[in-house]
C-alpha cells in the first residue's frame, strides 16, 4: 500500500480509541487500497521488526520518525503499567508489538523475532503486564546471545545474527474475550510458556536445534509470573519488607508526611552525550575545548536566525557534537556564554577525576545533579552511587565529586546525597525525619547498652547504609532484586559497628587520592629504541594478575600487588583496571576534537598514574579486609 506500517493506524484502531488519517500526499487508488486493507480481520501478524532504540549520535541526523498514534498508546499501556524510572518504549520493536496487538483480530497470533530485553528488563515491566492482560496465551523461545549482559560471549559465535544484542521468538496468541476493555478491566492474565537455549550455545547450534525442533516438540515451562510482573529470575525473599533507600514516591511528596523512604532525592548522573567536548583530564585544554565550542555554536545561531521554515537538522554545521537539547537552544535564538566557573572535577570512572564543564545547555542532561553539586559552585557533597540497570551485578561507590551517568559505562548510575541545596544555596539534609526515626526506635536498646549518651544522626545512617551496600551476603541474598528495584535496607544487628565499616569504606573511597600509598616495587629499563628516536616510550598499561604486575609501558614495571587488590571489583572491571583503560591513548571519536585538541599524552601522567595506582591498590586491598569482617558475621 506504500505506507509507512507505523502511520497507517486508521479504522481498526478505533477500538482503542485513536483514530488515524489517511494520507493525502498518495492516489485516490491506493487511498481505496489502504482502507481496503484497514477494514479487513487479520488473524496473524508475522515480522522481524527493526531494534533500533534511537540514533547514537546527534551528528548522524538520523533520528527514528514520531509517531503521535502509536506512542500515544504505548504511553496508556506499556508506560502507564511500568515501575521503570527512565523508560525507552518509544524504540521500533516496542512500537510494532504495540501495532501488532491492536491490529489482530480478537482470535489471532502474533509472532515476532526482536530483542529479547522485554523478557526480563525492568524497563519492560509494564510492558510484560500489559500483554499478560491482552492476549490468552504467550510462548517465548529465548534464544539468549545479549553480548553486552554477559562478556564471555561474542556476538559473531553466540548470537543468531551476529549482533550484539539478545535475540528471542515470541508467539502471542489472543482467543475471544482477550485484548478487549473488558478483559483488561478484569486483569485475567495470559499464561506465559517459555524455554531458553544455553547460554553458551553457539548461533550455529541454535540455528540447527530451530530447524530440527518443531514447536509443538519443545519442552516448555509454565512461568508463574509475580506481583511486579517478573517473568524469570524470580525471588522469594524478604525484601519487600525491608526499609526503602529511596522511591519515586518520597521523592514527589510534597511533605514530610509522605516521605517513607531513608533518601528524600535522587538522581542519575550527568549526561553529556559529547564527553570528547565536554571532558578533560587537564582544565587549561577543557577551556580551549568550550570556548570554541561556543564560539561555533554563536556562529551558527547567528547564521540561521533569517533562515524561515527549514527543517534545522539538515541546515547546522556539524564540526561540533550537537544534541538535541543544543538543536533546540538555536531554534530558541539563545546565545551561549563561557563562564570558568563552571569547570568542576567529575567522577568520570572508579578512581578517574577529570575536569568537566558543567552547564544546563552544554551538558546536555544536568538532571538534579545541581540540587546535590550546584552549578558555578565548588560543592564537594558527599554521595552514595549506586547502578542500575541490571546489565552488572550490583555495585554501589562514594564519591563528593560531580558524578556521571556511565561511570561504569553499561549500567545507569543513581547517586543520594547526603544532602543538597536549594535555589537560595541553602543546604538541607537528604536523609528524611522518618528515616532517622525508625532507625531511633528500632535501636533504642542496643544503643542505650552500648553506646550509652550517643545519638544515632543522619550522617550516621548515611555511613550504616554505605556498608550494607557492600556487606556481601546481602549482595548474594537479592541479588535478583537488586537488578530490578532500588535497594532496601535490612536493620542489622550491632548498629553501630556496621555504622564504623561504612564511614571507613567511604573514606577510603571519597579519599582514594590522600590514602598511604601501597608499597609497590619499580623497575625502570631505558627504551633505548624509542629515545634514540626521539620517542616517548611505547604505552602497555597492562596488568597480570597472575603474577602481581602492572605493565606501564615499553620502559616501567610495578610489581607487589597483592591477589587481595585484583578482587576489589566494580562492575566488571577491578579498580586498578579501571584505572589502566581510563589513561591509554585513544583516538578520539569526535573528528574535530582528533583534528584541533588531540593533546593527551599518557607520558605527562605517568607520574601521576604510577602514583593513582599506588593508592588504588591501598584501598582495594583494604575495602576487601573490610568486606571480608561483615562476610563473617554472624546473621
Amino acid at each position: 500500500c506504500f505506507v509507512d506500517t507505523l502511520d497507517n493506524v486508521g479504522q481498526h484502531m478505533a477500538v482503542s480509541g485513536v483514530t488515524g488519517d489517511i494520507f493525502g500526499s498518495v492516489s485516490e487508488e491506493n487511498v481505496a487500497r489502504i482502507k481496503r486493507q484497514n477494514s479487513r480481520r487479520i488473524s496473524v501478524v508475522i515480522g522481524n521488526p527493526p531494534y533500533n532504540a534511537n540514533q547514537a549520535n546527534e551528528n548522524d541526523n538520523n533520528k527514528n520518525r514520531v509517531y503521535p498514534s502509536i506512542d500515544a498508546r504505548i504511553k496508556q499501556t506499556y508506560i502507564f503499567d511500568s515501575t521503570a524510572q527512565k523508560t525507552k518504549l518509544y524504540d521500533m520493536y516496542a512500537r510494532f508489538f504495540r501495532w501488532a496487538s491492536d491490529r489482530l483480530d480478537e482470535n489471532g497470533i502474533l509472532a515476532f523475532v526482536t530483542n529479547r530485553s522485554f523478557i526480563e528488563s525492568r524497563t519492560f515491566d509494564g510492558f510484560r503486564k500489559t500483554v499478560a492482560q491482552e492476549f490468552a496465551d504467550i510462548y517465548v523461545v529465548d534464544l539468549g546471545g545479549d553480548v553486552r549482559a554477559n562478556p564471555k560471549l561474542s556476538g559473531t559465535k553466540h548470537n543468531v545474527f551476529g549482533i550484539q544484542t539478545g535475540v528471542a521468538i515470541s508467539f502471542m496468541v489472543k482467543r475471544t474475550g482477550t485484548g478487549t476493555a473488558k478483559s483488561i478491566r478484569d486483569k485475567r492474565s495470559a499464561r506465559v510458556y517459555y524455554v531458553r537455549r544455553p547460554e553458551m550455545e553457539t548461533a550455529e547450534e541454535k540455528l540447527s536445534f530451530l530447524a530440527g525442533h518443531p514447536m509443538r516438540g519443545l519442552d516448555f515451562d509454565e512461568l508463574q509470573p509475580d506481583k511486579t510482573y517478573n517473568w524469570v529470575n524470580l525471588t522469594s525473599n524478604d525484601f519487600e519488607t525491608l526499609l526503602p533507600l529511596a522511591s519515586k514516591e518520597t521523592k514527589a511528596a510534597k511533605t514530610a508526611a509522605g516521605e517513607c523512604a531513608i533518601f528524600k532525592l535522587f538522581s542519575l548522573g550527568i549526561v553529556t552525550n559529547r564527553d570528547d567536548w565536554t571532558y578533560d583530564f587537564d582544565s587549561s585544554v577543557l577551556s580551549q575545548k568550550i570556548n570554541y565550542f561556543i564560539d561555533f555554536y554563536n556562529a551558527e545561531q547567528l547564521r540561521l536566525k533569517g533562515f524561515v521554515g527549514i527543517k534545522l537538522a539538515d541546515e547546522v554545521n556539524r564540526s561540533i557534537k550537537w544534541t538535541s537539547e543544543l538543536e533546540a537552544q538555536i531554534r530558541r535564538g539563545t546565545q551561549l556564554k563561557f563562564n570558568a566557573r563552571n569547570i568542576q572535577t567529575s567522577l568520570y570512572r572508579p578512581f578517574v577525576a577529570a575536569q568537566t564543564y558543567f552547564d544546563r545547555i552544554i551538558t546536555h542532561r544536568v538532571y538534579q545533579q545541581p540540587t546535590f553539586f550546584p552549578i558555578g559552585e565548588m560543592k564537594r557533597t558527599p554521595t552514595i552511587c549506586f547502578t542500575t540497570g541490571g546489565r552488572l551485578d550490583f555495585c554501589a561507590f562514594a564519591t563528593d565529586r560531580l558524578p556521571s551517568l556511565t561511570v561504569l559505562s553499561l549500567d545507569a548510575n543513581q547517586v543520594l546525597g547526603l544532602y543538597g541545596y536549594d535555589a537560595a544555596g541553602n543546604r538541607h539534609d537528604n536523609i528524611t525525619d522518618w528515616a532517622l526515626k525508625q532507625f531511633a526506635i528500632h535501636y533504642a536498646a542496643e544503643t542505650s547498652k552500648s553506646k550509652p549518651g550517643r545519638k544515632i544522626t543522619k550522617k550516621v545512617i548515611f555511613h550504616y547504609c554505605y556498608a550494607v551496600l557492600h556487606d556481601p551476603v546481602y549482595r548474594e541474598k537479592y541479588a535478583q532484586n537488586l537488578k530490578r528495584e532500588f535497594p532496601r535496607i535490612p536493620f542489622y544487628s550491632d548498629f553501630w559497628q556496621w555504622a564504623a565499616w561504612g564511614e571507613a569504606l567511604m573514606a577510603l573511597h571519597i579519599g582514594y587520592e590522600t590514602v598511604t600509598p601501597f608499597a609497590l616495587s619499580r623497575t625502570d629499563e631505558p627504551d633505548t629504541k624509542a629515545r634514540a628516536a626521539g620517542l616517548n616510550s611505547k604505552v602497555i598499561l597492562r596488568s597480570d594478575m597472575a603474577a602481581g604486575t602492572v605493565v606501564l609501558d615499553s620502559e616501567t614495571t610495578l610489581r607487589g600487588i597483592p591477589a587481595k587488590a585484583w578482587h576489589y571489583k566494580l562492575g566488571n572491571r577491578c579498580a586498578i583496571d579501571w584505572v589502566l583503560d581510563q589513561y591509554k591513548e585513544k583516538k578520539p571519536k569526535d573528528p574535530t576534537i582528533r583534528e584541533k585538541f588531540n593533546t593527551y599524552r599518557f607520558a605527562d601522567y605517568k607520574e601521576k598514574v604510577i602514583d593513582l595506582l599506588m593508592r588504588v591498590t591501598t584501598v582495594s586491598v583494604e575495602t576487601c579486609k573490610v568486606v571480608e569482617a561483615m562476610k563473617a558475621v554472624k546473621r
